[in-house]
């Protein structure tokens, strides 16, 4: 299933940076990702404790290119370029401190073009992922905004859910983001985006800030993505349940079978999220972080070799220029593997 995309990958040559370069999934991933020709490998620490931890499990990774941080010969052009974009916020000491972690360090390498993607989260907690990517990678052009949005998987079902986990208030116009960005993550994992912009209110039973903001961020949405399926402002039952919906929002084309949410702030997105998962059996996969520069995910602590492996395909797949058509199918069949290999890693891990 991962011919055509891996053909894509050895015609566009793609170099991904792991910052967590000892520990043994990423080593075994980083193996098989060399010894097959798909990817350019980058794996941070220490040279004699990688290459130990590679000898201990077995795993070939004399393709692969060991940087330590602390040694780093082009440091000082780094530095300098952190200290440019930290302008104000981080003094040179600071900065030096930040690039000894594997984190900031790898994200540096990806901003600077050593390395084309990252991937990051074996041992590192998704907010260390995040925060340099954030600090440093920035937004893509046409993007004001880096927003999340997380995969809610049952089952075959799958739903998606943004932004639960970056933005606190998003403006009518972060919303717009938040929610054209969500739909294309959705379509990535095979989801058929029909959108709810998620209100207390469906269509002006309701009055105050949050319902006006919501509701004017939908009249936008509808203008820069007139073919995407969206209605709001809308109630989450009008969303979901076809008989609420034929009260509510009568024909509508989302109302009653909406499968990518849109929250009005973090506490509703987050709230959800965590209920839909903790009562309603659903497992969350993410955050995916959208808007950036550059790809850039973050994998869970409970991880396999496989999740790092189909994971690392994903992240460089999406990081070939737009114009080198990247098979979608194929795209969303790596992302089935990832979504099935991490609901195994989640059992694994409780």
């Amino acid at each position: 299933m991962l011919t055509k995309m891996i053909e894509t990958l050895k015609k566009n040559p793609r170099t991904i940076v792991f910052t967590e370069g000892t520990d043994s999934r990423i080593l075994e991933a980083a193996s098989r990702l060399t010894a097959d020709g798909i990817l350019g490998v980058l794996l941070l620490g220490n040279p004699d404790e990688v290459k130990e931890a590679a000898k201990a499990g077995n795993y070939n990774i004399d393709g692969c290119t060991i940087i330590d941080p602390l040694t780093y010969p082009e440091i000082d052009a780094m530095v300098a370029e952190m200290l440019e974009l930290r302008k104000g916020k981080m003094t040179e000491e600071k900065v030096r401190a930040a690039l000894a972690q594997s984190n900031y360090f790898g994200t540096m390498l990806v901003k600077m073009g050593k390395a084309d993607c990252l991937l990051g989260g074996a041992t590192y907690s998704t907010a260390d992922t995040v925060r340099p990517a954030l600090q440093l990678i920035k937004t893509k052009p046409g993007n004001n905004i880096v927003s999340s949005c997380f995969i809610m998987v049952k089952g075959d079902e799958k739903l998606a859910m943004g932004d639960c986990a970056i933005n606190i208030d998003p403006s009518e116009d972060d919303l717009v983001e938040i929610a054209i960005e969500s739909a294309n993550t959705a379509r990535v994992f095979g989801i058929d985006p029909k959108v709810a912009m998620l209100s207390y209110s469906t269509l002006g039973s309701g009055k105050g800030p949050s319902v006006t903001k919501v509701a004017n961020a939908t009249k936008k949405i509808k203008e820069a993505a007139p073919d995407l399926a969206v209605e709001g402002e809308i109630q989450f039952d009008a969303s979901v349940s076809p008989e609420v919906a034929s009260i509510k929002c009568s024909g509508s084309p989302v109302a009653g079978q909406a499968n990518t949410f849109i929250f009005p702030d973090i506490n509703a997105g987050n709230i959800g999220y965590k209920i839909a998962a903790r009562l309603g059996g659903y497992t969350a996969v993410g955050p995916v972080l959208q808007g950036l520069n550059a790809p850039i995910n973050d994998l869970s602590r409970g991880c396999t070799a496989e999740e790092v492996y189909s994971m690392s395909i994903v992240t460089a797949a999406l990081s070939v220029p737009q114009e080198e058509e990247v098979d979608m199918d194929e795209l969303e069949a790596v992302v089935r593997t990832v979504v099935a290999t991490y609901l195994a890693a989640k059992k694994l891990s409780k």
